[in-house]
């Protein structure tokens, strides 16, 4: 009955969809048409994607609890609600909007995650159900409670009915996507993926505890709760690296949430792409908050002066415009506290002005010594003029430029002599450390200094620089019509063939269609669509997930794009693997919210099986002393095998998939490139997979300062077994 209900939503949004199509005449457009027509286009696009999307497990449990005004009472039991839950609601709208299926997000769903035995939070029953496609393949059922005439349901009554779906999930093979959890949800995961704080909350667990699908389901839960505000401002997902973000990708399309913002930290700044990784000590360098000193000493480096003073020559008078006149107007401009490129305006009419001065002091002059014959008026003119002075203007521009980002970057990062006095405080190790080859790729590092330099030359937004072109534009359409009305007041009235003379306007060669085109793009973007590639963007809601990999430069940008400080960071500081990364949530927050954040922290490991957990646990005393190891809810029983260094990786990971074809595995090795088909570890970061080949582990903590970490990591990745080759280095327990 409910996939009945949905196919006929579906029916009907596409129907709607065709007569859209239709409305508008293809022939003759009208430009405000067309751009009601894309609105409700992508509208309905927006709405058949979720009901699609939907269908995949659209219900997944039931619960029966008590309430005195039911809406769907259980028969038999009138003071007994039935309640099915799924990835949408569904209403009987012929019945006065009757309840069918409740949205897994709706506060009246909430039992269904938080009931327990000992507070079974007046549920009675709580149904699991499992589906393939449009087929039930089976069911599990708690008793949590038996309600007065509820005396024999005839249902089972083991219940474990949620442990048997939770282990159903858990024991899956492992895709190249993550699943969501939201038919298993635990309660302390529940507690945080509905926490209403409004502020900073930070997410700490150690490896399989769930952070990742926690994020994941608090975005959903967070854009049905506050779905105008979010609507209209948008929701960013930050993770680390891209392989990350497609193993995402599908769990909130799968909650019903399609415009929601993902990208790396790399990736935040729009135009941007990187092709490449610095080296660590480069890493660390270009991550550390004194970056910030040495962009700004960059930008200031563009600011010039003369060597000697320039001669200028205005309407036939020589000019001089000596280096300390530039001197002083660019203290001037500086001492505003704007922007370089909005600071200009400031420096070019400080520097104008010396000019006019210095332009009427000539031609103003009396000849007999007294005061000069020029008024304020005079002056104020010869500053206008002087403005539009080619000379003037190109001086302007030697001694102040208009910079952009990429540019000023660039130009530092491949001139020693540029690098040299930028980092003039720093030591030769640094600014070597700095140094690249013209044309070298931008790495995932340079994002966060471009993105400070956006804010310290201050770019304009992309939509104050499309209103900037619309004005040009409308400007454009003005002196058009100027021209035409001049042609048309001379054209004849008495023409020989007794036709009227053709009046023209401007709007007569700039059509129906070009002016529809201009509105286009602005009206039919998505809010996900304008937020990506807007660098001054203010999020509603922004995550992190491996949060504490980001460096001081990319907290400041994550910081610049939430505003509000409404955030979920999702992260374990015994996981750190980036050399500039978070030790302390307190310290690496308090530039920003001080000690006002909220912490929860996940207790349950339901991704490393106890065999292998107990194994990657004993590295914690060494990379994180204060931490308390998750609990894992399961073995396998096979233990951590290790095998000599001389072992072929490929011939075992060929067995484990004769054995495991349904399953994945993966081969973890140093960042050395030696071993074809293996990935590294920040390669890993964030993903799991059925079993795990470690190859020299030695090397793996040796290649970084955070090498502990790094193994920590790798022998976290497994949910069925572990297989490490070569002798573990010095300190590590695996026997």
């Amino acid at each position: 009955m409910l996939f009945a209900r949905l196919d006929a939503e579906v029916s009907q949004s596409n129907e709607r969809l065709r007569r859209v199509m239709k409305r508008v005449d293809a022939a003759n457009p009208d430009a405000e048409a067309l751009v009601e027509r894309e609105t409700e286009y992508h509208a309905l696009n927006a709405r058949l994607d979720r009901l699609n999307l939907a269908q995949l497990g659209l219900v997944f449990g039931r619960i029966d609890v008590g309430d005195a005004e039911a809406e769907n009472p259980v028969p038999g039991n009138p003071g007994l609600d039935r309640r099915y839950i799924g990835r949408m609601g569904l209403d009987a709208r012929e019945e006065g909007y009757r309840t069918l299926l409740l949205d897994w997000r709706a506060p009246m769903a909430r039992p269904f995650y938080l009931a327990t035995t000992a507070q079974p939070e007046g549920v009675t029953v709580r149904r699991h159900i499992r589906t393939s496609g449009r087929t039930v393949t089976g069911i599990d059922d708690e008793h949590l409670s038996v309600s007065p005439g509820d005396t024999d349901s005839g249902a089972p009554r083991s219940g474990v009915g949620g442990e048997s779906a939770l282990l159903s999930v858990l024991t899956a093979p492992r895709t190249g996507h993550m699943v969501d959890i939201v038919e298993t949800i635990q309660r302390e995961q529940d507690e945080i993926i509905r926490d209403r704080t409004r502020g900073v909350m930070v997410v700490e667990g150690g490896p399989g505890t769930g952070k990742t699908a926690v994020a994941l389901h608090r975005v959903a839960w967070l854009l049905y709760t506050w779905r105008e505000q979010l609507a209209a401002t948008g929701v960013l997902i930050i993770g680390p690296n891209r392989t990350f973000l497609d193993y995402i990708s599908r769990v909130l399309p799968e909650l019903g949430e399609t415009g929601v913002v993902l990208s790396t930290v790399g990736e935040l700044y729009p135009g941007v792409t990187p092709r490449a990784v610095d080296p660590l000590l480069t890493r660390e360098i270009k991550g550390s908050e004194e970056m910030v000193v040495i962009l700004a000493e960059a930008v200031k480096a563009r600011q010039t002066l003369p060597d000697t003073p320039v001669s200028l020559k205005v309407e036939g008078i020589e000019l001089t415009l000596t280096p300390a006149m530039v001197k002083k107007s660019r203290t001037r401009a500086r001492r505003s506290r704007r922007p370089h490129n909005l600071a200009q305006p400031v420096f070019r009419d400080h520097l104008i002005a010396q000019l006019a001065d210095q332009m009427a002091e000539r031609i103003g002059a009396d000849p007999l010594g007294g005061r000069n014959l020029l008024g304020g008026g005079d002056v104020a003119q010869l500053h206008e003029d002087l403005t539009e002075e080619r000379s003037v203007v190109e001086a302007v521009d030697a001694f102040w430029p208009t910079l952009d980002p990429e540019s000023v970057l660039e130009d530092l990062l491949t001139d020693e002599s540029a690098i040299a006095r930028a980092a003039a405080d720093y030591d030769d190790e640094t600014r070597c450390a700095l140094l690249r080859d013209p044309g070298s790729p931008w790495t995932t590092s340079d994002a966060a200094l471009l993105d400070e330099l956006a804010e310290r030359l201050g770019m304009p937004d992309p939509e104050t620089a499309r209103e900037a072109a619309d004005r040009k534009w409308r400007e454009q359409v003005e002196d058009a019509q100027e021209a035409l009305d001049i042609l048309s007041s001379s054209a004849s009235s008495d023409l020989d063939d007794g036709f009227e003379a053709e009046i023209l306007s401007a709007h007569d060669v700039i059509d129906a269609e070009t002016l529809a085109e201009r509105q286009r793009f602005r009206d039919t973007r998505t809010t996900a669509e304008r937020a990506r590639a807007d660098h001054t963007w203010a999020y509603g809601h922004v995550i992190v997930d491996e949060a504490q990999e980001l460096s001081p430069m990319e907290w400041r940008m994550v910081m610049r794009r939430c505003p509000s400080r409404w955030m979920t960071l999702v992260g374990d500081t015994a996981q750190t693997g980036s050399p500039a990364g978070v030790d302390s949530w307190a310290d690496t927050l308090a530039p920003y919210v001080r000690g006002r954040f909220h912490r929860h922290e996940l207790t349950v490991n339901y991704r490393t099986p106890g065999d292998i957990a107990e194994v990657a646990n004993r590295l914690l005393p060494m990379i994180a002393p204060d931490h308390a190891p998750a609990t894992a809810i399961r073995d396998t029983g096979q233990g951590v095998r290790v095998l000599p260094a001389d072992t072929d990786p490929e011939v075992v990971l060929g067995e484990l998939m004769e054995r495991d074809p349904e399953r994945t595995a993966v081969i973890i090795a140093p960042d050395d490139g030696q071993v074809p088909g293996s990935v590294t570890v920040d390669g890993i970061k964030g993903l799991e997979f059925d079993h795990v080949i470690i190859l020299n582990p030695d090397n793996i903590v040796g290649q970084s300062p955070q090498g502990w970490q790094d193994l920590y990591v790798a022998y976290t990745r497994a949910t069925q077994s572990l297989t490490v080759i070569g002798r573990p280095p010095h300190g590590d327990p695996v026997e």
